[in-house]
């Protein structure tokens, strides 16, 4: 199979050390040999050995290749957490089969539109989705459904409704000899919220996904005796990167769960004595309000790796001062990748005031509205990146791309930032119109378009105000054709007729004669944003 890269920057990326030869079929094959009976994973479907992992991961990439399944083929996985996540995406790995991540979430029309956009007619999921049955899924364009199921060591297998009986692990390495996906290959492509529109995918290769857990263990300082936790959905890069790659990279017993549920994931970390702590911001916020973190001995934390939205200092000072552990973060992006990072070693100030220093080989640069490089000033300026972190781009949106990256080939990211003369960077504002809630980037357009559908909508804006658990929540200000308040409940139910995905939805709701309108024409959402801010300040929590 191709390469996702051009010779000469893997070369340049592998001759520097940032990218190697290894992938992460041959991590999980080297621990099965060191360590056979060593914990790969604690889930709610399994507890799996290394031994395990790479024994059922071969034999179900063997059972893909005896349904038909060809080299470079793409397979679309729908699936909640767990181990068989991970045995899915290493079992796609070893058959040669590019892995479509879904959003364990996504609704039907999300689902439709990102298999029609990666070309993906396979679809695998377990016999039942989040309280659907397999076959009600996806109803579009599916010329093949799998259905996986894992109980323990055991796993069984569906194809189009009919019982396969997967090949032992000898008849699987012949199937899958010489199919095996390398290290600069498209190997997953992972649904985004993106800025605009519908979700798109983003293309991933196991060298820039692998690059993240070479920078979170010097950040970290990683032990010999980690013991990882990640509450992030698998198919997105925080959780690709803090499960399915770093783990295997050092051999570290990972924790995962089905879905979030703040009782049961620190119930989790205080029995398996967690050591590494994977969750973005509204997840830690979660446990601080939660009264069960008080009945909980969470001692064992080491480090918190958190992001996806702002991190609220005084709140993670305050989970650094309840658990004893290290909060740190990543700033960057899905298609990015890491810009920089805080560590072990910066002061409090630093590590929990600043997005961290840039990471030395991603090289950043700072943009004004115009396009030129106002670097040297430190900024605040759009920020672009380019290095061994930054992915291939979006898949079948050239349009997109061509938003993403500059015609000089530097990847932009939708911040603001600034650039201390230590190299500490700050995230100043956004360059898109986009409110992050919980970790996930919901567009403004897209719930302007949304609720706009409405029949009594005359006028709507929609900007994010601040909430302490999931950062921001979308707030919706309308005008309506008849004058009279409009129900957010009613709204609501108009949106799920729709179908249109609950992330799209608002969650405060102000109706008012008329927007108001900045001198230069346009909706003034700074205005909005303001009261916003006062008619929602010390909102309640409801989700």
């Amino acid at each position: 199979m191709a390469a996702a890269f051009d010779k000469q920057t893997i070369d340049e990326y592998r001759a520097r050390g940032d990218w190697d030869t290894q992938t992460v079929a041959d991590l999980v094959g080297r621990n099965a040999r060191r360590r056979p009976d060593g914990i790969a994973f604690i889930a709610p479907d399994a507890t799996l050995t290394w031994r395990e992992y790479d024994e059922l991961s071969l034999r179900l990439a063997g059972a893909l290749v005896g349904a038909g399944l060809r080299p470079g083929d793409l397979i679309a996985a729908l699936l909640t957490g767990g181990a068989l996540v991970h045995v899915v995406y290493l079992a796609a790995q070893k058959a040669g089969l590019v892995t479509v991540g879904l959003g364990p979430r996504s609704s039907d029309s999300e689902i439709a539109h990102l298999l029609r956009l990666t070309g993906a007619t396979t679809l695998l999921t377990r016999p039942v989705h989040r309280g659907r049955p397999a076959d009600q899924l996806a109803r579009g364009p599916v010329d093949r459904r799998i259905v996986v199921a894992l109980d323990g060591p055991a796993l069984t297998m569906l194809l189009d409704g009919a019982p396969v009986t997967l090949p032992d692990a000898a008849r699987a390495a012949e199937l899958t000899a010489g199919r095996g996906l390398g290290p600069d290959d498209l190997f997953f492509l992972n649904s985004t919220s993106g800025t605009t529109g519908l979700p798109k995918c983003v293309r991933q290769t196991m060298n820039v996904r692998r690059y993240f857990g070479i920078l979170a263990a010097e950040a970290a300082r990683f032990g010999p005796d980690e013991v990882f936790a990640s509450l992030i959905p698998a198919p997105y890069g925080f959780g690709l990167w803090t499960a399915h790659f770093t783990p295997a990279m050092y051999g570290y017993p990972t924790v995962l769960v089905d879905e979030f549920e703040v009782t049961e994931a620190l119930r989790l970390i205080e029995a398996n004595r967690v050591t590494m702590l994977a969750a973005v911001t509204s997840q830690f916020i979660m446990m601080l309000n939660s009264p069960e973190m008080a009945r909980r001995d969470l001692s064992s934390l080491r480090t918190m790796f958190t992001g996806g939205e702002k991190v609220p200092p005084q709140r993670a000072a305050e989970f650094e001062d309840r658990t004893g552990c290290v909060v740190l973060q990543f700033y960057g992006s899905n298609e990015a990748g890491p810009v920089s990072v805080t560590r072990r070693d910066d002061d409090r100030e630093h590590r929990l005031g600043t997005a961290g220093r840039v990471v030395g080989a991603q090289r950043v640069r700072l943009f004004d509205p115009l396009g030129e490089d106002i670097t040297e000033t430190g900024g605040p300026g759009q920020c672009a990146v380019r290095g061994p972190g930054i992915t291939p781009g979006y898949q079948g949106d050239e349009a997109a791309n061509g938003q993403l990256l500059r015609p000089d080939g530097w990847m932009l990211l939708g911040d603001l930032v600034t650039i201390d003369p230590d190299g500490y960077v700050r995230v100043t504002g956004r360059a898109a119109d986009f409110i992050i809630r919980g970790g996930y980037n919901v567009s403004a357009l897209v719930v302007e378009e949304a609720v706009g559908g409405h029949p009594r909508v005359a006028q709507v804006a929609v900007v994010g105000v601040a909430d302490e658990v999931l950062g921001e929540r979308v707030c919706a200000f309308v005008s309506t054709t008849d004058g009279a308040d409009l129900d957010l409940a009613d709204l609501c139910g108009h949106l799920a007729a729709r179908d249109v995905s609950k992330q799209n939805w608002p969650e405060r709701l102000v109706t008012v004669d008329a927007l108001p309108i900045s001198a230069g024409g346009k909706v003034d959402k700074a205005r909005l944003r303001a009261a916003a801010a006062t008619r929602f300040a010390g909102g309640d929590a409801r989700d």
